[in-house]
């Protein structure tokens, strides 16, 4: 199906660049759906599996919330509610930085890592059956969304 009848357009794209900039959209959130409904049968949001995977990275070194901020994909996120929620499940551990009271380091338990290992198994059949590109054509798509994003950081800076 294309982006045009998924999106029930009537009207032709102004441009490329408009088409292409919905069409990114349009994708990040039928991604993100598709993830969500996957990882509600765990009891997990996106948000907190995206810190999870960040700590099991950074794994056996703690982590400060700034450190996880940095590195999360949703900025928008608030990174200690969701240090919060994992730590109510067990999932991670945090201590207080004798050094700055404020600072706390994170770090993923071993409930946590076995959590991400089963998850990730479900997670590489869901990624084998939700696309139909070939390995190459997932590069080229890699490179042009990063040359994309690229273009941003010159105009900005």
């Amino acid at each position: 199906m294309t982006l045009e009848k998924d999106i029930k357009q009537t009207k032709p794209f102004r441009n490329n660049i408009e088409k292409s900039i919905v069409n990114v959209m349009f994708t990040n959130n039928w991604l993100c759906d598709q993830q969500y409904k996957m990882l509600k049968k765990h009891g997990i949001t996106l948000q907190q599996y995206n810190v999870l995977r960040i700590l099991k990275g950074h794994s056996p070194e703690p982590i400060t919330i700034n450190g996880i901020i940095e590195r999360m994909l949703d900025k928008m996120s608030n990174a200690s509610r969701l240090v919060d929620k994992l730590l109510h499940k067990g999932l991670v551990s945090r201590s207080y930085r004798s050094d700055d009271r404020r600072a706390c380091d994170v770090t993923i338990t071993q409930k946590g890592i076995d959590f991400v290992n089963e998850l990730n198994k479900e997670i590489e059949i869901f990624q084998k059956n939700m696309s139909n590109l070939s390995e190459k054509e997932f590069n080229t798509l890699n490179e042009l969304l990063d040359k994309f994003r690229g273009i941003e950081h010159e105009t900005t800076n």
